[in-house]
């Protein structure tokens, strides 16, 4: 249960930190880098207990690289979903009154914006957060929350920045999104999070070869939940 309180907080941090930065008179150009920076502390504080996903998408794609058991991946991506709305509502009280205006995005880019830059995600996700050549390093939760920052700065005009569908939930929550544009966001983070999950595995094979050699017939399916790796990505069940 522990990992996946740390996965509602890590979550509600990142969706407040949205809509504080976003709503109203909140951090105007700045707004992408405090929230990289929101999602990069929660992986540091985070990740050795769950790993620090706190994105539905992420979760996907680390279950695919198959550093995530199958009976957490529903849990986390509920407590994700679960922190994202209660940190939305909690956004509507404090910023109670200020002009939402909803973004309306043009379909087909924001379809291709969030694509690209949640496989982006998930790709830095998992290289420096499950790879062997990165075992150990202590820059991941910086280059994870650096990513998003990019992200942001780079389509948030165009898609809205989400890059997770927890988030998308939390926009949508805020106003700050129209809930009939939510497929944009499921259908092309999760889409972006399985090509992400099947690049790595393309591009690592050796690594993931010699991993099926030496793990236990018991162990198949034994997760270790994507925030770092070693310690960090250790099954904290």
């Amino acid at each position: 249960m522990n990992k996946y309180a740390a996965e509602f907080i890590g979550t509600f941090f990142l969706v407040l930190t949205i809509g504080c930065t976003v709503v109203g008179h909140g951090a105007g150009a700045l707004a992408p880098l405090a929230i990289g920076s929101a999602l990069m502390v929660m992986i540091f504080a985070g990740g050795h207990i769950s790993g620090g996903h706190f994105n539905p998408a992420v979760t996907l794609g680390v279950w695919l690289r198959g550093k995530c058991e199958t009976k957490d991946v529903a849990p986390y991506m509920i407590f994700q979903t679960i922190g994202a709305a209660l940190a939305a509502l909690v956004v509507n009280f404090l910023k109670a009154g200020a002009a939402v205006a909803p973004l309306q995005p043009a379909t087909v880019p924001a379809l291709l914006a969030e694509f690209l830059f949640t496989f982006a995600l998930v790709y830095v996700v998992l290289n420096v957060a499950t790879a062997k050549g990165t075992s150990g390093n202590s820059f991941y939760g910086l280059a994870i929350g650096f990513t998003v920052l990019v992200g942001a700065f780079s389509v948030g005009n165009i898609s809205g920045g989400a890059f997770n569908p927890a988030v998308a939930v939390g926009i949508s929550v805020m106003g700050l999104s129209s809930w009939p544009n939510i497929w944009i966001y499921l259908l092309a983070d999760f889409i972006g999070a399985a090509a992400a999950a099947g690049a790595f595995m393309a591009v690592n094979r050796a690594e993931l070869a010699l991993e099926s050699e030496q793990q236990p017939p018991s162990r198949v399916d034994r997760a270790e939940p994507a925030g770092s790796n070693s310690r960090r990505f250790r099954d904290v069940a």
